[in-house]
């Protein structure tokens, strides 16, 4: 059923009610009624936006489709409130669908007004408003674009500077390790010359050659103190077994391992040949030594660049199922060096979750925005803590700090482009955003957020099953 609405009756909606007789007259013969039952579709999104949508009584709801979860974006009975084509003023500066779905939960009637009726209305009645408005649109989505690009930058940029940093430190001691091992095997090699020119007999340099890889490597890390005491007894015992540089030996047989019960053994198997057998045996444990430095460093360079492979997901698919500790595993990896020394960083992951399908590299962009707030909102000093569990279908990862907490008045501002609490140049108010629209628009997932000062917690939800 169809019929115009009266000028007194849209003059009644906050809408028009500014509007002059001649303008009412108008919008009543250009628009009509539009009657919906309850479930009613009014305009579905993603179609050609045709018509601009009045309340006119009822109820009706508006519900945005993201990824293939519908959220419930608002719901009202409030007569004036409008929807359907907003947009229709920029003509084809933009592609002109709906950009959300509106439905009756209640009988509703509805003033509806052809999109091109209400563009040419908004244009000449309101021409100094139209350009604002054109202005508006067009500013934030260019300056979002631009920012958004600059925050991924930084992002990548913190990134960077810590993985340098991170690898600079195992490459130093490789390299380090590398010019001593040139040393001590040449140091090796005029030892076994040294045993030879003393006339040490086959069987003793066998015994002596199987005695050195047989030694046990350093065992648990111990304190300066009981480091002092072991160098203090071999010592004693090198010294008085007539070993010249005593002093000098025990430190490096005692950092390689060795010890009062070992030199003995190489006692028994050298005979009076010991000051040179524990000269070569020196060198030849320091050699082993650094080999163990060399492979631990260049461990750890592997395990770093399979963080950074992790946390780029260069070499994977861009949607997948994943592990969700290994991507926030990277992350921490990734930004150790932002971490303080009092900072203790707690993580209690739930083993039964599963792989989640997830786009990988941009989720490690919202834990990364996340766990740097969480840093900055403590300053340098508190409890960093990471959760993984599940709740109904979905996934959850909480990201929980000990800073001061988020102003109540802005717990719902702070996934507004733009929008920080920081000074100027320190934050574009744009990380949160990001990850919303990473979690939600990406995953149809959601974010929720929980403050008091001392205990702030993202919680972020995203789907089990593929959509």
């Amino acid at each position: 059923m169809s019929a115009t609405v009266s000028p007194e009756e849209l003059r009644g909606l906050f809408l028009f009610e500014d509007l002059d007789e001649d303008k009412l007259g108008w919008l009543s013969r250009c628009g009509r009624i539009e009657e919906y039952p309850a479930d009613g579709v009014i305009c579905p999104q993603g179609e050609a936006a045709e018509f601009f949508y009045v309340l006119l009584d009822g109820e009706i709801v508006m519900t945005q489709n993201v990824r293939g979860h519908v959220m419930e974006v608002s719901r009202t009975s409030r007569p004036g409130t409008y929807g359907g084509a907003v947009q229709a003023y920029l003509g084809d500066k933009i592609e002109q669908r709906y950009q959300h779905s509106l439905l009756a939960s209640r009988p509703s009637r509805m003033f509806a007004l052809p999109a091109r009726k209400f563009a040419h209305a908004v244009r000449e009645w309101f021409p100094m408003a139209t350009h604002l408005l054109e202005g508006v649109f067009f500013g934030m989505t260019t300056g979002r674009r631009v920012v958004d690009q600059v925050e991924r930058l930084t992002a990548l940029g913190r990134i960077t500077a810590g993985l340098t940093h991170e690898l600079n430190n195992p490459a130093a001691a490789a390299a380090r390790a590398s010019d001593e091992l040139g040393e001590r095997l040449l140091g090796a090699q005029a030892g076994l010359a040294d045993l030879a020119a003393e006339g040490v007999d086959c069987t003793r340099l066998s015994a002596l050659a199987r005695l050195g890889p047989a030694l046990p490597r350093p065992g648990a890390r111990r304190s300066p103190l009981e480091v002092g005491d072991a160098e203090d007894e071999l010592g004693d015992w090198l010294e008085e077994h007539g070993v010249p540089d005593a002093w000098e030996l025990a430190p490096r047989l005692v950092a390689a391992g060795a010890d009062v019960e070992r030199a003995e053994e190489v006692a028994r198997a050298a005979g009076e040949h010991l000051p040179a057998a524990v000269r070569w045996l020196a060198e030849v444990l320091e050699v082993a030594q650094l080999q163990l430095e060399i492979s631990e460093a260049m461990g750890r360079i592997t395990n770093l660049l399979d963080s950074a492979r992790q946390y780029s997901q260069l070499d994977r698919a861009g949607y997948q199922r994943t592990d969700l500790r290994e991507l926030l595993d990277s992350t921490l990896t990734m930004l150790k060096r932002k971490i303080g020394p009092d900072v203790a960083v707690k993580t209690d992951y739930d083993p039964s979750l599963p792989p989640v399908p997830v786009f990988a590299a941009e989720l490690n962009q919202v834990w990364t925005n996340m766990i740097v707030n969480a840093l900055q909102a403590m300053r340098g000093s508190g409890t960093l803590t990471i959760r993984t569990g599940a709740e109904n279908d979905h996934a959850v990862v909480e990201i929980g700090d000990t800073g001061p907490g988020i102003p109540e008045e802005n717990l719902d501002r702070i996934f507004t482009p733009f929008f920080t609490t920081k000074s100027v140049g320190e934050g574009t108010g744009l990380g949160l955003d990001i990850s919303w629209r990473v979690v939600v628009g990406r995953h149809g997932g959601d974010i929720r957020v929980e403050s008091l000062p001392g205990d702030t917690r993202f919680r972020v939800l995203l789907p089990l099953t593929e959509r």
